[in-house]
């Protein structure tokens, strides 16, 4: 899956599979603009891409603010020439449930984890139209069943899977494919960033070697590479899929 030659977006690309996806492309001979909100962080992200053997931008920017998409495709086509991958791996999680969930939490949510992705992808329309590219959304196994406690999270998941089938509908005359990847639990820091200690984050994790078929959570580099998959020439023939890594978890009943 060479992707010598080939220009890739990774938004979320200073931790966890938005991490683990900018060094895969690395390793394939990419052309990575990491996106990221941590200057510093994004620095050690650049080294990791360009030790792994590609090319590679830190683009310090926040995917809500308003004139991010633009900047961010941007500085992909001037840095590198053109666009072929966007990879929406930036995303938020909170506890709340219907009666908890703020109109503020809410919005936080929606703005990172479905607004930002749809506005990344209008900018970015053209640019992979030149190249037939491809964009891969991160959801979650969230966005396909429903869970208690993570309102607000489930429902922004579950627009950002109706959203890839919509978008590839309309990005298909255009030669441009959308693929989401739906992962359950993965040892990333997303929880930790919630606000989760750490002897409930290894609760959390050893609770999912039951919630999850296979017997233990995932971890980044095994979604990055079906990220890498569905963005290579290997998977040419496929839009519009939200697809389970999730060891099975999608599979099972509430338990």
């Amino acid at each position: 899956m060479s992707f010598t030659g080939k220009t890739v977006i990774v938004t979320g690309a200073t931790s966890g599979i938005g991490r683990a996806s900018a060094e895969a492309f690395g390793r394939e001979g990419a052309s990575v603009v990491a996106v990221g909100r941590d200057a510093a962080a994004l620095a050690g992200v650049v080294a990791a891409v360009v030790g792994a053997g590609g090319r590679a931008h830190g683009c310090a920017a926040d995917v809500t603010a308003d004139e991010a998409p633009e900047r961010i495709v941007r500085t992909a086509i001037e840095t590198f020439g053109g666009l072929d991958v966007l990879v929406n791996a930036a995303g938020v999680i909170a506890t709340g449930t219907l009666e908890t969930t703020s109109d503020e939490a809410w919005d936080a949510m929606m703005a990172v984890n479905l607004r930002a992705p749809f506005r990344l992808m209008r900018a970015a329309a053209s640019g992979l139209r030149a190249r037939k590219g491809s964009v891969v959304n991160v959801s979650s196994v969230n966005g396909l069943r429903s869970f208690p406690g993570v309102l607000a999270y489930c429902v922004s998941k579950a627009g950002v899977d109706h959203l890839t089938r919509c978008a590839a509908l309309e990005m298909a005359p255009l030669g441009v494919r959308v693929n989401a990847v739906n992962p359950g639990v993965t040892v990333t820091n997303l929880h930790r960033r919630s606000g989760m200690g750490e002897p409930q984050y290894a609760a959390f994790l050893e609770r999912a070697k039951e919630t999850h078929p296979l017997g233990r959570p995932g971890e980044a580099g095994e979604v990055a590479a079906l990220i890498l998959f569905l963005a290579s020439d290997r998977a040419g023939w496929m839009t519009g899929e939200t697809i389970p890594i999730d060891g099975g978890r999608h599979l099972t009943c509430a338990r």
